[in-house]
């Protein structure tokens, strides 16, 4: 839960994509402080009881002395930051502009500068376009702890700071009983959000506004809130605005969708946004910063499937930068000078890519073992493709399997470069795909990109490459385990989410779309085919084909997506071999009904 705790600091952000990247960030999550723990324990050895010296006594130590935003905007522009967004207000209150609505803003106290304003006016500097964070709306609820008190010790039952009537200004009035979710369902709050954010938006007329979570509150305050920023700069673009709103819900394009510390399964129709870090959201010393590898990896895929990364590079307390995050920078800038035109300007092309990682959908998962066999696409035109190497392969050979001549291709391949290198390549094409011969000298760290150049490049047919995924094999018992995060994906919505607290196939709305998995198994008989689904619907099928065997199994009802069940099992019997695929997905178009599947089991059945 959230509390009275030290941690502020300059927010800032700086990123890229097809059309640029900056980013936002987060402040601390601190613990219940009744329980005590080391947020708690942090304040009371920092500042004091926080029933005396709360949030309001730290906001007036934060001098933000060494923030330099002209020094580190160009930084940004270099490392590839094509737009920028500024924090405006978290989840605490505190605005960081010269606000006219109330005392606590960065202008009135603290560093006494115009945050925002002094962000914007370097990003102007550099031609960056600026955006704006809001997180007000989860402020209302996640203050309330402070009018609370300790359960025990010398301060027990004294009220936190937050609970004094000069401060609800700061820290709220009370709740209603029951307003504890993230955001409130309090008239009254929706209407000072609204206030607060029209604000913000008049006053820095921003391109991009960013709410931290769904549309907040209702349509009556969110929605026009959203028709707010649109007309306003419609009305300054002659009709035609150029603003973005973004926030973490399902638009089908009326906004941009954000993925917080996650990416996307596939390519989206419509553009959508990664936000994430180079370390904590806040300054944590404790946090090992992450490197340009790992950033220039999460880029490449996010851009290949029509997304823009946004990333925050953690700033000190005093608004400078550690070494390392300078680092991070400085790698990503020469990274970006060699590679930046398979970025920028670019749009996917008929798959994202290929490869034995298939990065599951989703908020919070941002890690992936990526190697020289995971290549990503982008294109311009139908003239250029870009194939991007995740890794550099050791055997120095890159083997595209999407643009195999497969019958009916009508792609003609006329050139392959490597961006940066003057070298001449070596490179074959034929039924099994484009392979190309790299020089010893490598271009640039981390990712490399091919630049392919030809003819009708989207005439190729990536469907009917062999998928490059991983082998399941049997456990000691001879029970093979089909997991649905390791499963290939065959559509363009089919997705792996959490769901009940584990990986499960979901958003399978489509009856053209399926998954497989290849098994290693050399036995062969008879097997029980069981799997675990959740569906809402009745009389559900999913068939299920072991090379040419198919079974049909039938989920019951559940009580909801995220309530699983195990179907009755199904016996088969298989020819022994090795390699195998196994799928699973509609008998038809006619009977298909949606369905969550966690998992798939072939049972060795008793002899």
């Amino acid at each position: 839960m959230p509390r009275v705790v030290p941690r502020r600091q300059v927010r800032h952000l700086g990123a890229l994509g097809p059309s640029g990247r900056p980013r936002r960030r987060r402040l601390v999550r601190a613990q219940d402080v009744r329980g005590g723990g080391g947020v708690y324990a942090s304040h009371l050895a920092k500042y004091g009881h926080p029933s005396v010296q709360g949030y309001k006594d730290v906001i007036p130590l934060w001098k933000a002395e060494s923030w330099e935003p002209d020094r580190l905007m160009a930084l940004y522009k270099k490392a590839g930051a094509r737009y920028f967004v500024s924090m405006g207000s978290h989840h605490d209150n505190f605005y960081l502009w010269d606000s006219k609505i109330h005392r606590w803003n960065s202008v009135a106290m603290g560093p006494h500068r115009d945050v925002v304003g002094d962000w914007q006016r370097a990003a102007k500097k550099q031609g960056l376009k600026f955006g704006v964070s809001e997180h007000l709306g989860a402020s209302f609820t996640w203050f309330q702890v402070s009018r609370k008190a300790d359960a025990k010790g010398p301060m027990a039952g004294v009220p936190y700071d937050g609970a004094d009537p000069k401060y609800e200004d700061l820290y709220h009035p009370a709740a209603r009983p029951g307003d504890t979710g993230w955001y409130t369902t309090d008239p009254r709050w929706h209407r000072r959000w609204f206030e607060v954010v029209k604000e913000l938006v008049d006053a820095y007329q921003p391109d991009l506004l960013y709410s931290d979570g769904p549309v907040p509150f209702n349509n009556e305050v969110g929605l026009s809130m959203i028709a707010h920023l649109y007309n306003a700069a419609a009305a300054r673009d002659g009709g035609a605005p150029q603003v973005v709103y973004n926030c973490k819900q399902d638009s089908g394009g009326r906004w941009v969708d954000d993925v917080e510390r996650g990416v996307m399964p596939g390519i989206r129709p419509f553009p959508w946004q990664t936000d994430t870090s180079i370390g904590d959201w806040y300054y944590n010393k404790n946090w090992k910063y992450r490197g340009a590898d790992w950033v220039v990896q999460m880029l490449v895929d996010i851009v290949s499937k029509n997304g823009n990364l946004l990333i925050n590079v953690v700033q000190r307390p005093d608004g400078g930068l550690d070494p390392e995050a300078e680092t991070v920078l400085s790698r990503m800038a020469e990274w970006i000078a060699v590679n930046g035109e398979a970025i920028y300007g670019t749009r996917p092309w008929l798959v994202h890519g290929e490869g034995p990682v298939r990065a599951r959908g989703g908020n919070f998962k941002e890690d992936f073992a990526y190697t020289a066999r995971d290549l990503r696409f982008t294109s311009k035109g139908d003239g250029v493709l870009y194939v991007f190497a995740l890794d550099w392969p050791a055997d120095h050979r890159i083997h595209v399997r999407s643009l195999g001549k497969f019958p009916g291709v009508v792609g003609r391949i006329a050139d392959v470069a490597l961006l940066g290198s003057r070298a001449s390549l070596k490179w074959t094409h034929d039924a099994d795909g484009l392979t190309v011969t790299l020089p010893d000298e490598k271009p640039c760290d981390h990712a490399l990109a091919l630049k392919i150049t030809g003819e009708s490049l989207s005439g190729f047919k990536p469907e009917l490459a062999a998928p490059i995924i991983a082998l399941v094999r049997p456990d000691a018992a001879g029970l093979i385990e089909l997991k649905a995060d390791e499963a290939e994906l065959h559509g363009t919505q089919i997705q792996v989410e959490d769901k009940g607290g584990r990986p499960s196939v979901g958003f399978w709305d489509r009856p053209s779309e399926s998954v497989s998995w290849r098994v290693g198994a050399d036995r062969g008989g008879k097997y029980r085919i069981s799997a675990s689904c959740a569906t809402v619907h009745q009389a559900a099928v999913l068939a299920v084909d072991a090379d040419g065997k198919v079974v049909e199994l039938h989920p019951v009802r559940t009580a909801g997506w995220d309530q699983f069940a195990e179907t009755e099992a199904v016996e088969i019997e298989l020819p022994p071999g090795g390699e195998r695929t196994v799928k699973a997905g509609p008998r038809d178009a006619a009977s298909w009904k949606a369905v969550n599947l966690r998992w798939i089991r072939l049972i060795p059945a008793s002899p």
